[in-house]
């Protein structure tokens, strides 16, 4: 049903930096009529002080949580009616059945997407029956050849990148699939991909095992019959802040950390860490909580932590954790395998009834599966070229070659030459989760995973090639801390990862500077520039290029150089920018082009803090050219032309 967009929404939620984001994603879907609250103490303060049509309230919270909150509501004469909305990032089903018998209207995981919310809040004032929902029903699709389509989803981390190197494979031919017609889709988070599996509108996915665990237990149908990797996750703290030195201790307390989701390893291994050197993770409201762990969508983290001194670091899967070193953002702790070696993470998860019906089909993946990881393994450049093309396809990310190959070729990082599911691993998941944090539940895994296909795939995986060993001890907790402490310049050497690259050189007066190459759509001479009235000295109009209007910039106003005329060197740099909106295309006006530089790692330096008299936040890094005393600048052309 379609929701008043006016209604008027109370938002609960503890952490200022969440609330923040909650408040921009309600906004982007039209609603605007927001009261805010701190905790369930507050929001019935302010439930009796402003007409409230709606509760969306974080779980875990403070003097009073989000589920005493609801237990309050529900007790109330005056809101008894109201629909409430619980949103956590405990993603257990457990935790949904016990809201739902407290009568909740509708439930929400963290992290979650516009069109996700716009849906719970939809559904929580949709009117109730006592009829019990129909069961999904798999229905096989068929592709033009008359195959089974598979369809698999995932999100946009460097541990599926297996799952792209395949689709490569087949899209260029060299892998030919007999039985199955591959289908892929990059979901916005884990939730979505924990749905479609429930609702069977995806063959398999590529999901945390932890997730795919709780979703078994709750009568999901499907069986892990691949790991996905192995390793391939990193942990960070924050540069902000106070200083880094002993005790350790005292930089993390009282402060939050970001998981991507409870049904996690992250979660496991970071509350491994933290109790190992005798900090008490949890969540907020739980008793005697030195670290808070908020659940934060992977591609939102250094976003997040860049704008919040409070929150101390993250644990993430690559390459977000990487690309935020490279920006500046944090500095490495150390990568899981350091923790865990040769440790399970995501898992390749396929609907029981699709494998009922085609196991040749499912057969043939896992092989090609497998190929693929020798692939990604063997060629780790040419992987790189492949996952930033699929897990950033909209560049979203700004990822960059260089960076993913740096990630895919340290020897600490992800693995994906031996994919076979070990259940021992599993069963360590597991029992940490339930039997330490009170997490998920305990499931049968000779039900669960399905060995059949792996054991014909995976020829040296059934001996165990690549053995796991977890160093669960405060020795290595330690080790980690004092290698930072001591090597925090070497660590430091990732932070130009993120600027090598090509670069379009070009000139403005007697300054070069760099703009990257993946941003250039086309360079044009001067053409006929149609003014608007009103607008900044700098936009200089608009330019109709093959039936499309597009906006030109003269980058010498822009950066806050004198104006020239133009000449015949003068040229106009198509260029595809994100903006707020989204990705669009822009012109600027440069005095000439000169080439297109390989800018290497040894020639990059950070940007002066001053000294320029063009805003240095623009500015990427210094470039110095090979056997000249010239530099380049590099533009982080983005912020130039939107800020």
């Amino acid at each position: 049903m379609s929701v008043d967009p006016n209604i008027a929404i109370l938002l609960v939620e503890d952490s200022g930096i969440m609330r923040k984001m909650e408040m921009s994603v309600l906004k982007s879907v039209g609603f605007n009529n927001i009261v805010e609250a701190e905790d369930g103490k507050d929001a019935i303060l302010k439930l009796e002080s402003n007409p409230i049509d709606i509760v969306l309230s974080d779980w875990n919270m403070p003097n009073m949580s989000g589920f005493e909150l609801l237990e309050w509501v529900r007790q109330s004469e005056q809101f008894k009616e109201m629909p409430f909305v619980m949103a956590t990032g405990r993603g257990e089903k457990k935790e949904m059945t016990k809201a739902s018998e407290a009568g909740v209207s509708s439930f929400i995981t963290k992290p979650f997407g516009p069109d996700e919310l716009k849906a719970k809040i939809e559904e929580a004032f949709t009117e109730k029956t006592d009829e019990e929902e129909p069961e999904a029903v798999f229905e096989p699709r068929y592709g033009a050849s008359g195959k089974p389509i598979i369809k698999i989803a995932h999100i946009q981390i460097t541990d599926h990148i297996i799952l792209g190197a395949l689709k490569h494979l087949i899209d260029s031919g060299k892998i030919a699939p007999k039985h199955f017609d591959l289908e892929t889709e990059c979901m916005t988070s884990w939730n979505p991909v924990a749905k479609a599996l429930e609702d069977k509108t995806i063959e398999g996915a590529f999901v945390l095992a932890p997730i795919a665990m709780d979703l078994f237990a709750y009568g999901t149908k499907i069986k892990l019959i691949l790991f996905a990797h192995k390793g391939g996750s990193i942990i960070v703290k924050n540069r902000q802040g106070a200083k880094f030195k002993k005790p350790f201790e005292n930089f993390f307390k009282n402060k939050s950390f970001y998981i991507p989701h409870t049904m996690s390893i992250h979660n496991m291994m970071a509350h491994m860490f933290f109790s190992n050197i005798g900090i008490k993770p949890g969540v907020a409201g739980n008793d005697n909580v030195d670290v808070s762990f908020e659940v934060t969508p992977p591609i939102k983290m250094p976003e997040f932590m860049s704008s919040n001194e409070n929150t101390c670091g993250f644990m993430v899967a690559e390459p977000i954790g990487t690309k935020s070193i490279a920006g500046g953002i944090a500095e490495q702790i150390g990568l899981s395998s350091e923790i865990w070696e040769n440790h399970p993470c995501c898992i390749v998860a396929i609907q029981e009834e699709f494998i009922e019906r085609f196991p040749d089909a499912v057969q043939e993946l896992t092989k090609y599966l497998v190929e693929a990881g020798q692939f990604v393994d063997q060629k780790p450049g040419v992987a790189a070229e492949v996952g930033v093309t699929f897990l950033d396809p909209k560049k979203t990310l700004g990822l960059r070659v260089p960076l993913l190959k740096n990630v895919l070729s340290d020897p600490l990082g992800i693995k994906t030459n031996d994919l076979y599911p070990v259940k021992a691993d599993l069963n360590k998941i597991q029992r940490y989760l339930h039997d330490k944090m009170n997490v998920g539940s305990i499931i049968d895994l000779d039900k669960f995973v399905d060995l059949r296909f792996a054991d014909v795939a995976c020829k040296d995986g059934a001996s165990g090639a690549l053995g796991s060993v977890l160093h669960d001890t405060p020795q290595k907790s330690f080790e980690l801390l004092d290698r930072l402490l001591a090597e925090q310049e070497t660590l430091a050497a990732k932070t130009t990862l993120d600027k090598v690259g090509k670069y379009l050189t070009l000139s403005l007066g007697d300054r070069e500077f760099g703009i990257d190459i993946a941003k250039i759509r086309e360079i044009i001479g001067i053409v006929p520039i149609r003014t608007i009235p009103n607008t900044p000295p700098a936009v200089r109009g608009v330019i109709n290029l093959r039936g499309h209007v597009i906006s030109v910039v003269d980058l010498r106003l822009k950066l806050h150089m004198p104006e020239i005329e133009y000449n015949d060197r003068s040229c106009i740099i198509v260029l595809e920018i994100q903006g707020e909106k989204g990705p669009g295309a822009i012109g600027v006006i440069v005095d000439s082009v000169s080439e297109v530089a390989n800018i290497k790692a040894e020639d990059i330096e950070e940007a002066p803090g001053t000294g320029l008299d063009i805003n240095t936040d623009h500015i990427l890094a210094m470039a110095k050219a090979p056997n000249s005393p010239s530099v380049k600048i590099l533009l982080d052309i983005d912020k130039v032309l939107t800020q």
